[in-house]
This record gives C-alpha cells, structure tokens and sequence, in this order.
C-alpha cells in the first residue's frame, strides 16, 4: 500500500500550532475532510471517539489518529508536524511531533490496518523520522516519504 496515494499535499500540514490533542485532531481533519468531501463536525466527532477508546499516541513522538467514516470510497490520509511537540496521551508519555491522520470506510477495515501497520513501520526508521521532523515544505514530506514508498 503507498502512502502517496492516500495523502494529497493539501492535506500535509508542517506547521501544527495547536496546544492539546482536540485542536490538533480539528487542525489535521479540516483538509481531509475538505478533500474526503465530508462534514467536519463529524468527521471530529468519529475522531475523538476513537481517541475516547484509547490514545493513538504510539510514542516516540508519534501519533496516528485514526478513524472509519461513512461517504468516504478510499483510504484519505493527513500528515502533521508540530515543531515543539504536544501531549496526546502517548503510550511512553512522551509529547508527539509527528502526526498521520488516517479515515476510510466503515467497510475497508482491510485496508485501514494495511495503512497503520505500513506506517508504523516506516516511523520505527530513526532516519526517515528525523528527515521528516526536519521538512519544512508539504513538497519537503512527499519528497522524505516517496523513497519509502517505493520500496513497498
């Protein structure tokens, strides 16, 4: 599964300014759902939900909130970077920088966990995290990430 064909430059933002987990949730989901053609409410909502469930603050500065909607037919991606790090929860307790938004379907369970498991590989990857924490561009992200998709 490529990464590159779920996330649209629109939806990469490297300049994060939220101070908590909601406002960065509501940051990363307004272009996705934009881009998904969703309501952003809902979208939200399906998102903190999960979040409810329990922190998709994976650690090590990571977080992948995640999230299955209605009126969506593929895997829509959203990427982040918040410079000084935020409080999400995280399994280590640590704040996360790095974000991945990930919605599908209600239907595409299949491909949701393809994407979180292809992700959460990537990021284990010391040096592809640190060339991602220093991209400063949406163009800086698809260029960091396109070498690791070609490879899959």
């Amino acid at each position: 599964m490529k990464i590159l064909k779920a996330l649209q430059k629109d939806a990469i933002l490297t300049d994060l300014t939220s101070q908590d987990k909601d406002g960065i949730i509501r940051e990363l989901a307004a272009p996705v759902a934009r881009i998904a053609g969703v309501d952003f409410q809902e979208l939200v909502g399906v998102l903190m939900e999960r979040e409810r469930l329990g922190s998709t603050g994976i650690g090590m500065g990571i977080a992948i909130p995640h999230g299955k909607i209605n009126g969506i037919d593929s895997l829509i991606m959203g990427f982040g970077i918040h410079r000084k790090g935020v409080d999400f929860d995280t399994l280590d307790g640590r704040p996360a920088c790095l974000f991945f938004l990930l919605v599908t379907s209600e239907n595409c369970s299949g491909l949701h966990l393809q994407a979180l498991a292809r992700i959460a590989r990537m990021l284990k990857n010391e040096m592809f995290k640190n060339k991602l924490l220093q991209a400063r561009t949406p163009d800086d992200v698809i260029a960091v990430i396109q070498p690791e998709d070609e490879e899959f």
